[in-house]
């Protein structure tokens, strides 16, 4: 299988213009997630300092500047090893319909449901083996817990795919493409493995809010992500940064969405 090959120039310019697309997006999911975060974790949110709205308009306005600049540092990385954003670039450079039978939409968002359907089954294997909850996630009706995992869905689809995926995994196989030239295979998989296992960590001080930290948890909390990670990596490798966050968006939809409606009391 050999690697992509590079994508076509585009200016500075250019990418910085998507870069503000999907820091404007970005910036929008972190307020849709907030939600969520209180149903999560209540107590942290009963000693906020200041007001709940300033504290969603501050972290808004940093991951738009933040988001945004890490946006625009993958794609530039990206068109040395083929990786980036083409769906966007479509629209908004080269004012074009993207090549969507090549993205193959509905096969992403089924395999982003797979992997969210595969995360529940290894859940129901491990979760007998954690530890009671420390701070149980504050209780909520289905429907509920449905809207509030719909709207958390944006933020891990949007936010996280743009830190793990089109930044972090494409400046691991930038920096190889740089020390040898064009980046064999193994280098993208190394790059998606990283990223997977970067991810699960991401996700350790929610785990460990809920439940404390012990072997079990972070276990739990690096194999279930990692297998998700390892899916959006290989669709971002494949397919571009808007696959993996249709496929982490499906994949969202069935953890949090459909999850709580139809297994109520499933761990978050």
């Amino acid at each position: 299988m050999s690697a992509p090959p590079s994508s076509p120039p585009s200016s500075a310019l250019q990418d910085l213009k998507l870069a503000a697309a999907w820091g404007a997006l970005a910036a929008l999911s972190v307020a849709a997630v907030v939600p969520y975060l209180m149903q999560l974790m209540p107590e942290r949110f009963a000693r906020l300092p200041l007001p709940l709205g300033v504290v969603v308009a501050m972290q808004a306005a940093q991951a738009l500047v933040l988001l945004g600049l890490l946006s625009w540092l993958g794609l530039r990385m990206g068109h040395r090893v083929g990786l980036g954003s083409p769906v966007l670039r479509a629209w908004l450079v080269l004012r074009t319909l993207p090549d969507w039978a090549r993205l193959r939409p509905l096969q992403t968002m089924l395999l982003g449901m797979a992997a969210g359907a595969a995360i529940l089954g290894l859940s129901a294997l491990v979760d007998g083996f954690l530890p009671p909850a420390v701070h149980p996630p504050a209780q909520a009706t289905a429907g509920a817990s449905a809207l509030n995992g719909l709207l958390a869905s944006f933020y891990g689809g949007i936010a996280e795919e743009l830190q793990l995926r089109l930044f972090l995994m494409t400046l691991l196989v930038w920096v190889v493409a740089r020390r040898r030239g064009a980046p064999p295979p193994s280098a993208y998989w190394v790059a998606i493995a990283v990223a997977a296992l970067l991810f699960g960590a991401g996700h350790l001080p929610a785990a460990a809010h809920v439940w404390g930290l012990d072997a079990a948890v972070v276990a739990r909390t690096l194999l279930l992500n990692g297998v998700g990670g390892m899916v959006f990596g290989w669709l971002y490798w494949k397919r571009g940064i808007e696959m993996a966050m249709l496929a982490h968006f499906a994949a969202d939809l069935v953890l949090h969405v459909l999850a709580p409606v139809l297994l109520p009391g499933t761990a978050p």
